[in-house]
């Protein structure tokens, strides 16, 4: 079992449904049994209007940031069809899974941080200064409520911010009561957790407390602080992304056998 070092591990991904594939085919590939449960659910806006009239003026703005890979798709679903999208509007993003997204859409210019995977790691970049940005619009694409971080000190750096709604984000629609019987008969080794949202809604699932002593691994500290927070006594905080969860899984369970998993 040397080449899966998770073998017979049953590993929750929470990811949304469209993002989970890639996560859960390299846990497969590590020996592990994963299992999706997503803790966050995507869909179109109801009115994609406001992304219409947007498209039409796309020309206005210097900057669009996109916040997430749903946010690369569902944005541009609707918009390209609308008008082209102006060959001097620059793009900017953060994560592999968001700058894939866009180059699958055919943007190959895109401004992103190398290493950190938030908005402080965006803030950081030469072109989110106050020298590059005063009196520039910038339009910040993205879902339903999430931080104003980035919006609120990109407008203090003297910016012009707009944002637009581009999906909606719901809770979890599938049935927890599978998972939370795995859990109460020792049958669930971790919980992969992405996002704070996500810990909010898994807190409020029935039965919840019977996860509270899975071990929980997160990629950045501030959903780790948010997970305990809820009451996870054991959250393991990895690398960020795909990556850091994987090495941070190998890492924890290498070091452990196998004989809490009954088979």
């Amino acid at each position: 079992m040397g080449g899966q070092p998770l073998h017979g591990r049953s590993i929750v991904v929470t990811r949304p449904a469209g993002q989970a594939d890639s996560l859960c085919a390299a846990l497969a590939a590590l020996g592990a049994e994963p299992l999706r449960f997503p803790l966050l659910t995507i869909s179109p806006v109801a009115d994609p209007a406001p992304l219409e009239a947007v498209a039409r003026r796309l020309a206005e703005f210097e900057l669009a940031f996109f916040v997430s890979p749903n946010a690369v798709n569902f944005a541009l679903d609707v918009m390209l069809p609308v008008a082209p999208w102006p060959a001097e509007l620059r793009v900017a993003t953060v994560g592999k899974g968001s700058e894939a997204a866009l180059a699958a859409r055919g943007f190959t210019r895109v401004i992103a941080p190398q290493s950190g995977f938030d908005s402080e790691s965006v803030l950081a970049l030469p072109a989110f200064q106050a020298p590059a940005l005063a009196g520039r619009r910038v339009l910040i694409l993205r879902g339903d409520g999430g931080r104003d971080l980035l919006g609120d000190t990109l407008s203090a750096r003297g910016a012009i911010v707009e944002y637009i709604t581009c999906y909606h984000r719901g809770g979890p629609a599938d049935d927890p009561a599978p998972l939370i019987e795995r859990a109460s008969a020792g049958r669930l080794d971790a919980l992969t957790l992405t996002s704070s949202e996500g810990v909010a809604h898994l807190r409020a699932l029935p039965g919840a407390t019977t996860l509270s002593g899975v071990p929980v691994f997160v990629p950045h500290p501030r959903i780790a602080a948010a997970a305990t927070e809820g009451g996870f006594t054991r959250v393991i905080a990895t690398g960020p992304g795909d990556q850091g969860l994987l090495d941070g899984l190998v890492a924890h369970f290498s070091a452990r056998n196998h004989s809490t998993y009954p088979g």
